[in-house]
């Protein structure tokens, strides 16, 4: 009798397709749309569903599929774009970024946005100069991959990015800390991306006005940070102010980086004064909290807190391990309170965390630490 069949394991290897982050692209204009079309898909793991040119048509393709992210325009024929994601917040949440031209009093809209849902805000890509679309490349698929993470119950896993420089092209690291030693002056260094701004908002609202002086690197586009800090200064009972190259830190105050400009601090004699700076992505970002965490590590030391807030990616991770190893006290935002467990998750594996502690009690600390300075 012939030998019965055996069962053999298959030498080919099985491996599961990895799930790209599927993208509704909702903009009037059809360049925009090809334009966006083509940068989403070059990403290995993006792929744009779908596109529509106004409201309308996009409630229409949600009938038929749910995306995992959505980009949208503010200003479309039929039905402006903060009224559809108003619309759509109440009946299905889904994370959106807003994609917009608009600068100048225009900005304020965009504040609208994210006060009515929108997880980010990203410029749209124009033709410019190739470095230009480059990094316009890098932040939009960034932003994706951020807003699909986002607790919205839309969690894809993280997917490691490549290509990301060190805070060494803005800012040579130092054999060790140049600061002086613990004195009574101290400072905030606060570092948020993906879910920062209405972090950054519960943060600054619940500070006294005697806090001390804080500098800021939020993620956010050129022309919409000045905005955004006289959004947050109308709501708080510090100032808060885009900052400007040369400002000094003062207590009560709070700087925030401008759009697509790196932000060091400086000592000036027995003060500190903040440095605006051109210069590469670092960490694939522009500003970056990786180059504000170095200068503040080599110019203020033990004299700072820093403070490392959701977002997605790992910015700021290795800065704060400098500033950790200077002396400074470091917090990062727990997991349960992040819209994106990113940033503070890296921060804590690289060694810079020194507590962990959910959104509502970060204000507390950031005020008892910095008591010495009163």
């Amino acid at each position: 009798m012939p030998n019965a069949p055996m069962n053999r394991p298959s030498t080919a290897h099985a491996s599961a397709p990895v799930r790209r982050t599927r993208v509704l692209i909702v903009d009037d204009s059809a360049v925009v749309r090809q334009t966006m079309t083509a940068l989403i898909d070059a990403a290995p793991d993006l792929e744009v569903m779908a596109t529509a040119g106004d409201p309308f048509q996009a409630a229409e393709r949600l009938r038929q599929e749910i995306p995992d992210v959505i980009t949208l325009d503010v200003e479309m024929p039929r039905m402006d774009g903060i009224t559809f994601l108003r619309r759509l917040m109440a009946q299905r949440p889904i994370p959106v970024i807003v994609c917009s031209s608009l600068v100048g009093e225009g900005t304020r809209t965009l504040m609208e946005a994210l006060d009515a849902g929108a997880v980010d805000i990203v410029q749209k890509p124009s033709v410019a100069t190739k470095r230009f679309l480059e990094e316009s490349t890098v932040r939009i698929q960034d932003a994706i991959r951020g807003a699909a993470q986002a607790r919205l119950g839309l969690r894809p896993p993280p997917v490691p990015v490549e290509g990301r420089q060190s805070a060494d092209a803005v800012l040579a690291k130092t054999q060790a800390p140049t600061a002086m030693a613990k004195t009574t002056q101290t400072m905030v260094a606060i570092g948020a991306s993906t879910g920062g701004t209405e972090a950054l908002r519960f943060l600054l609202e619940a500070l006294p006005p005697f806090a001390p002086p804080i500098v800021i690197v939020q993620h956010m586009p050129a022309g919409f940070t000045r905005a955004f800090a006289e959004r947050l200064d109308a709501s708080t009972q510090i100032t808060v102010r885009e900052a400007e190259d040369g400002d000094s830190m003062l207590r009560g105050q709070a700087l925030i980086a401008p759009g697509n400009r790196h932000l060091l601090l400086e000592r000036s004699g027995a003060n500190y004064r903040v440095r605006i700076e051109d210069g590469p992505l670092v960490s694939r970002h522009r500003p970056s909290v990786d180059v504000l965490f170095r200068s503040v590590a080599q110019t203020a030391g033990a004299n700072a807190i820093g403070v490392i807030l959701t977002g997605m990616g790992d910015d700021g991770a290795r800065g704060l391990k400098e500033m950790r190893d200077a002396g400074a006290f470091t917090i990062g935002q727990d997991e349960a309170s992040c819209v994106v467990y990113g940033m503070p998750k890296e921060a804590l594996r690289h060694g810079g965390v020194i507590e962990e502690h959910p959104l509502d009690a970060i204000p507390a600390l950031v005020v008892q630490h910095g008591q010495e300075s009163v």
